[in-house]
């Protein structure tokens, strides 16, 4: 009897964006030029919070954790697919795919539980400004990240062992331009009833969850504005809280656009492409939104390029 691990496929085949071969150069200087700000847009965010210490509280002690997510999140799928579009390969590894879904999902989980303890952030700012400092200890921001990279560690890893366990003799080709755990499920001639299962199971856990938790935070900030309603407790509210919100709208919208929404086979051009506002898109915007959103991060931009420009 023919085990499954022996009929393991080598590598797989990538077969990327659906866009033209004479459109390709354009499509690649504008992803890498995406991936680039990301990049540097994300390790700004947290060089603006290491050198300022104004900014050494809860809310932009997650933010730098955010960030930190945001540029690992991209070079997971980035690096690969500018890579293959530059080469014009579509190759990538068996072992190589393993990892990337590893690490994809790692860091899919981290950056919603990362949003969720910012969302708790902020509804203890605002509807319990008192006791903020007691309830937002320095070793409870330490916990709830630490307890984030956990959680999102083992996550990854019971959906990487299942996977790793399924064969693929239906073929290695992957209409996508990274290694997409729902993609491999397709593709495989396994019996995949466990691995869905657990996406189910754990897909409650980490994103269902989380974003219930998100709501129910700032349903408590709009009762607790609406209760004492005046100008300067709105602003308040929407500049402590307006960025996260918009983050929070991005990176869960897409989410639910790309597995909440039902789609057929046909669909898969869709699919990429809206994985691609994902991986890409969301995480350049990140620092445009704190940015262009938050007075503080402004005014730590401003001081750094004076100091700049006063010792030069």
């Amino acid at each position: 009897m023919r085990k499954d691990n022996q009929s393991t496929v080598s590598e797989f085949l990538l077969l990327g964006l659906p866009i033209q071969p004479e459109e390709q150069g354009m499509y690649y200087a504008l992803f890498l030029a995406m991936y680039l700000t990301t990049v540097l847009g994300n390790l700004l965010i947290i060089l603006l919070i290491r050198l300022d210490s104004r900014l050494h509280t809860p809310m932009y002690f997650f933010l730098s954790h955010l960030a930190l997510t945001d540029i690992c999140f991209s070079s997971v799928t980035a690096p690969k697919m500018l890579m293959n579009m530059l080469t014009q390969t579509q190759s990538i590894s068996y072992a190589a795919c393993i990892c990337q879904v590893y690490f994809f999902l790692f860091f899919v989980d981290l950056d919603s539980f990362l949003l969720t303890s910012m969302a708790y952030d902020r509804y203890v700012a605002i509807c319990h400004p008192l006791y903020y400092t007691t309830m937002m200890r320095q070793s409870l921001c330490f916990l709830l990240v630490m307890v984030s990279w956990v959680l999102s560690s083992a996550i990854a890893l019971v959906h990487t062992l299942l996977l790793a366990r399924l064969s693929f003799l239906r073929g290695n080709t992957l209409h996508h331009f990274f290694c997409d755990l729902s993609a491999l499920l397709k593709l495989s001639s396994s019996d995949t009833t466990i691995n869905k299962l657990v996406i189910l199971t754990v897909g409650v856990m980490a994103i269902t969850l989380p974003l219930v938790c998100i709501l129910v935070s700032y349903g408590h900030i709009g009762v607790s504005v609406l209760r004492r309603p005046s100008i300067k407790g709105i602003c308040k509210a929407l500049s402590t809280c307006g960025s996260h919100l918009s983050v929070v709208s991005l990176y869960y919208g897409a989410i639910i656009a790309l597995y909440f929404v039902p789609s057929s086979d046909s669909s898969t051009d869709k699919d990429v492409v809206v994985s691609v506002l994902y991986t890409l898109v969301t995480p350049m915007l990140n620092p445009f939104i704190y940015s262009l959103r938050n007075q503080d991060m402004k005014g730590a931009l401003g001081n750094i390029l004076r100091r700049a420009a006063f010792s030069g």
